[in-house]
């Protein structure tokens, strides 16, 4: 079975919002790796309108630094799909829409021959971890605690703890933490 990775940037204090941090080569790269162990991307609405025109923009131009144009080209190559119920048509060809029965969905996609799927975000993988669909979890740690913003999973709600096991951990050149954990 395909593995559903989940990544995401953090404060110390649990903010998401990607306009609180100042990126680095070193966080380009580490999800640029990360990327390159999937063949497919789920996001939410929200989300791929953050990533996409832009990343495929980007590898086409090659108009910013090396690591994030490396970043744009393994992006453009990954097979996308947004789940949204406000968007009926894409002008996309790499992106397939899901509308409805998600979870049945990504488990038919989970049963697929391939590599991991992604998905980022923060609503959508909150739904996702509710079902109990997400393997993986790759938190990068800004060393910052910004006191505003969105904060990780703030709405969720579990029937239970999650438990995960820590499996993996880098300090990145900017001084972020790369926490890799994988359910228990």
């Amino acid at each position: 079975m395909r593995k559903l990775i989940y990544g995401i940037n953090i404060s110390l204090d649990g903010c998401c919002d990607h306009t609180k941090f100042s990126g680095g080569d070193d966080i380009q790269d580490y999800f640029r790796k990360l990327l390159e162990e999937a063949d497919l991307i789920i996001y939410g609405r929200k989300t791929y309108e953050l990533m996409v025109p832009f990343w495929p923009e980007a590898a086409k131009t090659q108009h910013m630094n090396e690591a994030a144009n490396s970043f744009a080209k393994v992006f453009t190559n990954l097979k996308r799909i947004v789940v949204s119920r406000s968007i009926d048509h894409l002008d996309d060809d790499q992106t397939t829409l899901i509308h409805d029965n998600l979870r049945e969905e990504i488990l038919k996609l989970k049963q697929k021959p391939g590599k991991s799927i992604s998905t980022g975000g923060v609503e959508l993988p909150a739904q996702l971890i509710e079902w109990g669909l997400i393997d993986e979890f790759h938190m990068v740690v800004h060393p910052t605690i910004v006191g505003q913003g969105r904060r990780l999973f703030s709405e969720m709600s579990l029937q239970e703890n999650l438990g995960l096991k820590l499996v993996a951990s880098e300090t990145l050149s900017s001084g972020c933490m790369a926490l890799r954990y994988e359910r228990i």
